[in-house]
């Protein structure tokens, strides 16, 4: 199927495009950017304008910044046209069930994606934890901004989440995980005194589950979920990439091998055939929680 690509920035660059010119499913045949282009593929700079030119496009994949994602995936779908949207799907909640509504209209399919659930060992983890007593947890995911999102303030602005940004793929994997819903009982967000969002957040869930993200740690990254059974200890390492019981190491499946943002493509393939949408937000909405009952605490300025 032919795809267009929206948004030409690092993401894309970095996963999209290798994976959909790995995919036997895609052809990308179209990018939408200001300003990157993709080497032999079409450029347009509109996406009104790309989608009037090219209507054998199906699907639309966008990658731009959160706040600016939802205009263009109304006007995408209101075209007729699939679409795929990076993490999170939106800035707010009520932009996601706009979202809903207008693919519904539109009787086209909407696929909220989160890659972090993609990585190797989550599916394992997820079937290992099923039927089992959760008695505690600790997320720990703590990564250096400016690695990351280099001189990108938009992540510091409103609706850049700040450091729920990276929080937000721990999140997707715990929503997936664990046998039973969690809510947020407190959270602590330490914001620059310069900025809007926060830069570092702890948190306490229900289930005596505990997370603390902070975006200013250099060196080796830290992303870890640990949960303690009545069974044993489950622990994910490196993203979910890797995973123990009890401390042995857990082999990964070989279905799990092909990475995440392929794996990604083959299931909007799935939704694009069966004409189906998946739009789930449980980890925006713990994100929201945070926001509406979370302390602020201010901190010293950042700057990149």
């Amino acid at each position: 199927m032919k795809i267009a690509l929206v948004g030409i920035g690092k993401i894309a660059l970095d996963q999209h495009v290798p994976a959909l010119q790995a995919s036997p499913d895609w052809e990308l045949v179209a990018t939408v950017s200001r300003n990157g282009t993709v080497d032999g593929v079409e450029a347009f700079t509109d996406l009104s304008a790309m989608l009037a030119a090219r209507s054998d496009i199906r699907v639309v994949s966008l990658c731009m910044p959160p706040m600016a994602r939802t205009d263009y995936a109304l006007t995408a779908l209101r075209a007729g046209r699939y679409v795929m949207l990076e993490k999170p799907p939106a800035a707010t909640l009520s932009a996601c069930d706009m979202l809903a509504e207008a693919a519904r209209r539109a009787r086209v399919g909407i696929f909220a994606t989160w890659h972090s659930r993609e990585a190797r060992m989550v599916a394992t983890a997820k079937d290992w934890l099923a039927g089992k007593k959760i008695k505690s947890g600790q997320i720990t995911w703590r990564e250096d901004v400016r690695k990351w999102h280099p001189g990108q303030d938009w992540v510091f602005e409103t609706g850049g989440m700040g450091v729920f940004d990276p929080g937000i793929n721990a999140l997707s994997i715990l929503t997936e995980i664990l046998p039973d819903p969690v809510q947020v009982l407190q959270a602590r967000l330490e914001v620059p005194a310069n900025r809007q969002t926060p830069i570092a957040a702890q948190i306490a869930f229900s289930d005596n589950i505990s997370a603390d993200f902070d975006w200013r740690q250099e060196g080796p990254q830290t992303w870890t979920i640990e949960i303690v059974t009545d069974a044993g200890t489950l622990s994910l390492q490196n993203g979910g990439a890797d995973m123990t019981i009890d401390g042995a190491s857990c082999a990964a499946p070989e279905a799990a091998l092909s990475g995440e943002y392929p794996r990604l493509y083959s299931r909007m393939a799935e939704l694009v055939h069966a004409g189906q949408s998946e739009l789930d937000t449980r980890p925006m909405a713990l994100v929201a929680d945070c926001f509406v009952i979370g302390d602020r605490i201010s901190v010293d300025p950042f700057h990149f």
